[in-house]
């Protein structure tokens, strides 16, 4: 087919999200801009640039199509005939479908449901099934991919286009015959992403929110670019008694981090947080755990182990998503590494970060309602086999 390019087709490159405006303008002129059309920024931040995890392979079947929706924009994630997988904006730039809902694999093309119009995995327009000619200026926005491990299906996000900044990779366990095969976990929570992430260097909170006798006791908190590792030791109380061992992490990037227990059962976790939008996270959790000798207490154990750090993740919960920002919090001189923390996460905001105002609250309950008191979850693992004093 020939390139048909009308002058009233869509621009050279591909159209712009309603999200990308407020995004280039900055933090603060985006926040002033809610206030006139009555809506509110939750934080003095945007969403942060990076490696993100989109689906797991197994979902992305060859000829798979799902539709998706992160960064607070509507993408859609497939599978072609060869096995490559793509990220693109899910509006079809002809008249608006969503590629998502309807849209067919056909060998490496994505077809609209609406007129048929095919797609490649860069963009391009490579057929109009009713004319002999293509249209050059209809274009997809494609988002780098990348396939770890026939597992992580991961894309590279930056509000302006800028192409990734750095590679990720897994640690070896990852790949090791000595642990299990990945277990997995998929939890949604109403709290901006870097909410979540500062427990990473927050060992204080494992006593009062998990109640939790020991806390974890930080080593060293180091950043080198994109990666920032935090080493701690951490004693498990059990059963049997207090059991030595470590929490160790390693973020590269605000998307993609690996966090190490040492010590009842080697367990790897890879987190993978993902921007719903600015107020709002999905977090998959995959684990690996170090086999024990036989299947049956490996996953035992495992589980069990799994099943705790989940019920830690819905104990901070009403924490990350009552708790206001503020940008200036107050310290006590024994306190971890928060703006140490905060300083290297600011740089994976493209427009930076809004310094008024000081707090930055949830949303307001609706009209007439008022806030549910929701009690503290019971005692942790940890807290009931507490040593006794």
């Amino acid at each position: 087919m020939t390139d048909l390019a009308e002058p009233d087709a869509a621009p050279a490159d591909p159209p712009s999200h309603p999200a990308d405006a407020s995004e280039r303008a900055g933090p603060a002129r985006a926040s002033a801009e809610a206030a006139d059309d009555g809506r509110r920024s939750r934080y003095p931040f945007g969403v942060p640039f990076g490696w993100y995890m989109v689906a797991w392979s197994h979902e992305l079947s060859p000829g798979t199509v799902l539709p998706r929706y992160y960064f607070g924009r509507h993408l859609v994630v497939w599978r072609d005939d060869q096995g490559g997988a793509h990220v693109q904006d899910a509006f079809c730039p002809h008249l608006g479908a969503h590629l998502g809902h309807g849209g067919r694999v056909t060998g490496t093309e994505l077809e609209c449901p609406f007129h048929g119009w095919r797609f490649d995995g860069d963009g391009r327009n490579t057929c109009i099934p009713y004319s002999s000619r293509t249209n050059a200026r209809a274009r997809i926005r494609s988002y780098p991919v990348v396939e770890l491990a026939d597992h992580f299906v991961m894309m590279w996000f930056h509000p302006h286009g800028a192409p990734p900044a750095w590679e990720v990779s897994l640690p070896p366990e990852a790949h090791s015959e000595q642990f299990t095969d990945w277990r997995t976990v998929e939890l949604a929570v109403a709290a901006g992403q870097q909410e979540l992430a500062e427990n990473t260097v927050d060992g204080p909170h494992f006593r009062y929110v998990h109640d939790t006798e020991i806390v974890p006791e930080i080593e060293s908190y180091e950043t080198d670019g994109f990666v920032a590792r935090t080493r701690t030791i951490q004693r498990f109380p059990t059963p049997r008694g207090v059991v030595d061992g470590r929490i160790d992490i390693e973020n590269q990037g605000p998307g993609f981090g690996f966090t190490w227990f040492r010590g009842i059962v080697d367990t790897l976790l890879v987190g993978c947080p993902i921007p719903v939008d600015d107020g709002h996270t999905l977090v998959r959790f995959n684990f690996k755990v170090r086999r024990l000798g036989d299947e049956a207490s490996t996953s035992s154990v495992g589980e069990a182990f799994i099943r705790e750090v989940v019920k830690q993740f819905e104990e901070d919960r009403p924490i990350w998503e009552h708790k206001a920002h503020l940008v200036r919090p107050a310290l006590a001189d024994t306190d971890p590494p928060y703006l140490r923390f905060r300083r290297w996460y600011a740089q994976f905001y493209a427009d930076g970060t809004a310094d008024a105002p000081e707090l930055w609250p949830p949303p307001a309950p609706p009209p007439g309602a008022q806030p549910e008191h929701r009690p503290p979850a019971k005692a942790t693992a940890g807290a009931r086999h507490r040593p006794s004093t």
